[in-house]
């Protein structure tokens, strides 16, 4: 077998595990048309009134910010762990890591991400 064999079998057997969750998916769903199926449930409680309600993007905005500075800021506790034993190597690597996030934060700032209009 050639170096790329085992490539080859794994991106099969990928698409094969792939495209038979959706064959078997479709295969057997359900295909009820009734009004039951259009009902709200697992919520115990009937909608009043409308249902599509629109939310400002600026909400999505302060949640995806609050998401990319919380994920990024979990790495400073294993090399706050370390940071006796890692030298000055990762201490340069940090102070640059923690530069691109002033950056970031900074570019929010000036586009207006983080004001309520």
């Amino acid at each position: 077998m050639s170096d790329w064999a085992g490539v080859v079998i794994f991106l099969v057997v990928a698409v094969a595990f792939g495209a038979g969750g959706i064959l078997i998916s479709f295969i057997i769903h359900p295909r009820s048309k009734a009004n039951q199926k259009f009902e709200a449930y697992e919520c115990g409680v009937p909608t009043i009134g409308e249902t599509w309600v629109q939310f400002r993007s600026a909400y999505f905005l302060y949640a995806l910010m609050f998401v990319i500075f919380d994920v990024e800021t979990i790495y400073l506790y294993p090399w706050a762990v370390k940071f006796q034993s890692l030298g000055l190597f990762a201490f340069i690597e940090m102070i640059i890591f923690i530069f691109i996030l002033i950056v970031g934060l900074w570019y929010a700032w000036k586009e207006g991400a983080l004001e309520w209009k």
